[in-house]
């Protein structure tokens, strides 16, 4: 079962973390590129802050965003932002996803996301604390995935496992960081490929932002996995 209250805790931590790094940047270095592609690191401090936002309406029954054009107009105005008012901007986001968080609700409802996907309220906690983890490490400022909680890379680990479940193009394929394994990819009673490295590692395979050099694999080729 998801414990909301322990993940809003991590996500208050993952923003201190993130808020301390950026106080250390200076305006020339946001409009530096970011590991994102297109995205230089003011693309990224404004998604975050709209994310923030995005994910407070839903919790509380609006759509997330006015529409993908709004979410895409939203970070491409903010991304030339000084760092004083991104930093003012990716805070007061973050009070607000915390008060949203902290009011009495019924955390066993399901809410709905983008694109039509749906999930329980009591894992929205979660799923900004990827966003934070993720994107700090995007920012390409010194925060690197061996620097993220161990319990976050054993459950970013389990949930992309999950999102890539069934999908008739990725080969059924056992993931496994020496200790825990999961299984992926579409259904198969053994799996045709196993993936064997660093947490860390698994994570950024998984997540898009490392090539998988550093993993290995056995019966087959690594892999390649749909974008997020």
């Amino acid at each position: 079962m998801t414990d909301h209250a322990h993940d809003l805790a991590c996500v208050r931590d993952a923003t201190d973390r993130l808020l301390r790094a950026v106080a250390r940047l200076d305006n020339a270095s946001l409009a530096e590129p970011s590991r994102l592609p297109g995205w230089t690191r003011g693309h990224v401090l404004a998604h975050l802050a709209r994310n923030a936002d995005a994910l407070v309406n839903a919790l509380e029954g609006r759509p997330m965003y006015a529409s993908a054009a709004a979410r895409d107009a939203d970070i491409e105005d903010g991304a030339a932002r000084p760092l004083d008012v991104q930093l003012a901007d990716l805070r007061e986001s973050a009070d607000r996803f915390r008060a949203a968080g902290d009011a009495p609700a019924d955390w066993t409802r399901t809410v709905e996301l983008r694109n039509g996907v749906t999930d329980a309220a009591a894992r929205l906690p979660f799923r900004r604390w990827a966003e934070v983890e993720l994107h700090h490490v995007d920012l390409g400022a010194g925060y690197e995935l061996e620097d993220v909680p161990a319990e976050f890379l054993e459950r970013e680990t389990g949930f992309l496992t999950q999102r890539f479940s069934g999908n008739p193009d990725v080969p059924a394929t056992r993931i496994t960081d020496g200790t825990r394994t999961w299984d992926t990819g579409r259904a198969a009673d053994e799996p045709e490929v196993t993936v064997s490295g660093p947490a860390a590692e698994l994570v950024g395979w998984l997540a898009g932002r490392r090539d998988g050099s550093r993993l290995t694999a056995r019966g087959g080729a690594l892999p390649k996995l749909p974008p997020l």
